[in-house]
């Protein structure tokens, strides 16, 4: 699992959700039919899929479009609304179509206002979304796998066995989830208040390896940032990963988002424990990798995410030997807190340590935010996130008091 929690020191406040009702921010549950699932499709394939079900070739374009428009951009689920498609075309869609997001097994909200969904995907398997509200941003951290196949030592997800890769739909069907929850679509008949974004930000930070699953994160990134539908920025989606190297060209040419890489150590030796991808392709490629993926992306900064383990990679050795690691590469430090579950093989470094860590991170002429823990009290922070529904049902409380910790 990658990092699960975006960058920046928690807010004093947050956004408060507007509480709207209506078809679309509650829909219906919705299970899985033979009907043609038009959410995740790209432009193209949503044209032939409009085509297979009977679209004149010549309309299909034109077609796609308005879907598009009404799906992403008005959040609607009914075709029956969708005002401006002829009727008998509306009942040609109903029956040949459908519009399906993940069911939201369970919610749960922190006492600093994050917020946790527990979502069922096809097969009856579940993953977890999690919303962070801030001042001027709301973040929303994506799984893009059920599971994890990374096995870092430090994150609970990766002592859950990897089950499959999330569809295009299902990735994208978590930003629609949230922005039901958070009563984000327009009213329809209104027009659109300019207004600030509560989910503005997308990190590809929950469960999985998102390069272990590049076309369908592809896609789905690609439909966010459509400026005809959920219109995000691609500065405002960051993507990370563990270093799979051969993919890191491709998220530059491809997506041309944001890229943080969980880094975690500083010699091959610790690296190759944390963090066991590393055994493949080992500090000195990845940062080969990096070190061109600016230039490609003309992303501003790389943000190298560093978990802060207590006496294995904290020293001012490591830091200083980080600060010559990453030398030439456009770069920002985030600190992380290691943030513990139960049977966790290890522990956070004290608070003067971390500090000491970044002072000299900053005073080497780079960012070096320490984050502040979200989530915690609802297992929702970095490291954190597992899919069991026992587990994901329960607070951090309740399971440590289940394991003998509380």
């Amino acid at each position: 699992m990658t990092d699960s929690s975006p960058k920046g020191d928690a807010p004093k406040s947050a956004p408060t959700a507007p509480v709207t009702q209506d078809v679309r921010t509650f829909p219906r549950k919705v299970e899985a039919t033979d009907k043609i699932n038009l959410v995740g499709l790209t432009r193209p394939a949503l044209r032939e899929a409009l085509i297979e079900i009977g679209t004149k070739e010549k309309q299909a374009k034109m077609r796609a479009g308005q879907i598009w428009q009404w799906i992403y951009q008005k959040g609607v689920r009914d075709f029956d609304l969708m005002s401006n498609l002829a009727k008998d075309y509306r009942a040609l869609l109903a029956e040949k179509c459908e519009i399906r997001v993940p069911e939201v097994v369970t919610k749960q909200v922190s006492e600093d206002g994050t917020r946790k969904y527990l979502v069922r995907i096809a097969g009856g398997h579940e993953v977890e979304i999690v919303y962070i509200p801030e001042t001027d941003r709301g973040t929303l951290c994506v799984s893009s796998q059920v599971g994890c196949t990374l096995t870092c030592t430090f994150c609970h997800t990766g002592t859950q066995k990897l089950v499959r890769n999330l569809t295009a739909a299902e990735i994208i069907g978590q930003v629609m989830v949230a922005r039901d929850d958070l009563g984000e679509w327009p009213k329809l008949g209104e027009a659109n208040p300019p207004k600030v974004r509560l989910l503005s930000n997308i990190v590809l930070m929950g469960m999985g390896e998102p390069l272990y699953n590049f076309e369908n994160v592809r896609d789905a990134m690609n439909i966010a940032m459509d400026p005809e539908g959920i219109s995000l920025s691609r500065r405002r989606i960051t993507l990370s990963t563990s270093g799979v190297v051969p993919e890191i060209w491709r998220t530059a040419e491809e997506i041309g988002c944001q890229l943080a890489v969980s880094f975690h150590a500083t010699t091959d030796e610790v690296r190759d424990v944390l963090v066991p991808i590393n055994k493949r392709w080992n500090i000195e490629a990845l940062l080969e990798a990096l070190r061109a993926y600016p230039k490609v992306s003309n992303s501003e900064r790389i943000t190298f995410e560093y978990v802060m383990l207590k006496d294995v990679n904290d020293s001012d050795e490591d830091a200083h030997r980080l600060m010559k690691l990453i030398e030439g590469i456009p770069a920002k430090i985030n600190l992380i807190p290691f943030n513990e579950w139960p049977g966790a093989p290890y522990q956070r470094s004290s608070n003067n340590r971390i500090h000491a860590f970044a002072d000299i991170v900053h005073n080497a002429g780079y960012s070096s935010p320490i984050r502040r823990p979200r989530g915690e009290d609802i297992m929702a922070a970095c490291g954190q996130l597992k899919s069991e529904t026992e587990r994901a049902r329960k607070s951090k409380k309740q399971i440590e008091k289940e394991a003998g910790l509380g």
